[in-house]
């Protein structure tokens, strides 16, 4: 599994970079802010939303600390999807929440 760190995903958002996000938190969570532009799907909610994705455009998966975004990143590229996990999660990122 191929993975980015949270500063190379704010400079992708700040070379405004084509990137697609997945914060996979749970909804209490993703109140206390998330990635501008990330789009929520609860890890739970993965298997049944997979096919709102584009098996042609490459994913960042996002959770607090990074494990859930790796798990979801590991089903989703058994599944085909093009995916990084955002190691240290959102504990780790510095750049603007919305």
């Amino acid at each position: 599994m191929k993975e980015v760190t949270p500063q190379e995903v704010e400079q992708l958002l700040n070379e405004k970079k084509p990137i697609h996000i997945i914060d996979v938190r749970e909804v209490d969570e993703v109140k206390e802010g998330k990635i501008p532009t990330a789009m929520h799907i609860p890890l739970g909610l993965v298997e049944f939303r997979m096919h709102e994705l584009d098996k042609s455009k490459e994913y960042i998966m996002v959770c607090r600390s990074g494990g859930r975004s790796s798990k979801a990143a590991k089903f989703l590229e058994e599944h085909g999807y093009n995916i990084m996990n955002m190691t240290g999660g959102m504990l780790e990122w510095k750049g603007p929440k919305e």
